[in-house]
């Protein structure tokens, strides 16, 4: 894992020396302060303003932090990174908000030694901002079918359960006429069948919410992903691009339209994606579980 954070401008820093001394006060037995995600990588936003829409709407890039303990209490540990926050804050010109996320060091190894993709991205691009030399991280090794098979089940129930929620969600605003917000549900429904897809098949995932970019990647686990969204005639194609706009338009553009038509022939293309992942996916889990006998 890297240590130097020399490609962050003073003020980046400056805060994130502050962090560090304000985390290593306060939370006892800290082992390990890492900094992931674009602050780490170097994509970070420091500040974006733009008009969406017709409403004006800022962005900056958080500090995203992994505060490593060990012989305490996660849950007591993020109550004590409240008060970092609290403290931190108190500085008027600290306004970079700050994400804390806390492990113990043996659960963190056992997650890194199972290549959990979560933190195996942490440990591939992250910069460690404090070590105590007290432990080492983990690297993954090769998992047996075993470990595949209850990751991969793992995985499925967490996404598959989630983008059932979204098509209930659906079907609620479909009944109160909020065809919107009902196109950004099955957006949504359709963006954790394909990452259920995804991980049931490498145990791997990134955030992605083009639909296109999606199915692009998943269509080789069956021919019928295809189907359910061809390319052609137009019409076909228009439900395929009004789906994959609805992420940003749906909740953004007060002139994006969604009629009640579109919106019953969607449904169907959705849960027939419902349909395959789950036969897809538990057809998959079982080969592993069959190979790890």
């Amino acid at each position: 894992m890297k240590t130097s954070y020399s490609h962050l401008p003073d003020y980046a820093k400056n805060d994130l020396q502050q962090i560090v001394t304000l985390i290593l006060e306060r939370v006892p037995h800290c082992e390990m302060i890492i900094l992931y995600g674009s602050y780490a990588r170097g994509t970070f936003v420091e500040y974006d303003e733009r008009d969406e829409f017709g409403i004006l709407t800022s962005f900056m890039s958080d500090y995203d932090l992994l505060v490593v303990t060990s012989n305490e209490d996660v849950r007591e540990v993020g109550h004590l990174l409240d008060t970092v926050d609290d403290k931190y804050y108190k500085r008027p010109d600290n306004q970079v908000p700050i994400q804390f996320i806390n492990d113990d060091i043996e659960k963190l190894n056992s997650d890194l030694s199972e290549g959990r993709y979560f933190y195996t991205s942490i440990q591939k691009q992250g910069i460690m901002l404090y070590d105590s030399g007290n432990y080492k991280l983990e690297r993954p090794r090769k998992l047996n079918f075993q470990e595949i098979t209850q990751q991969s089940q793992e995985y499925f129930d967490e996404k598959f359960e989630k983008a059932g929620y979204f098509l209930d969600h659906a079907s609620f605003d479909y009944e109160k006429g909020r065809y919107n917000l009902a196109s950004f549900d099955l957006h949504q429904a359709c963006e954790n069948y394909f990452y259920a897809l995804r991980l049931v098949h490498t145990l791997k995932n990134s955030k992605q919410h083009n639909l296109s970019k999606l199915l692009g990647a998943t269509h080789k686990y069956s021919p019928e992903l295809q189907k359910i969204f061809p390319r052609k005639p137009k019409e076909e194609k228009r439900l395929f691009e009004l789906l994959r706009l609805a992420y940003v338009e749906a909740r953004y553009n007060s002139k994006f339209v969604v009629t009640k038509e579109e919106i019953e022939a969607l449904f169907p293309k959705v849960e027939r994606l419902r349909d395959i992942t789950e036969e897809i996916c538990k057809s998959q889990i079982e080969t592993y579980r069959q190979m790890g006998q």
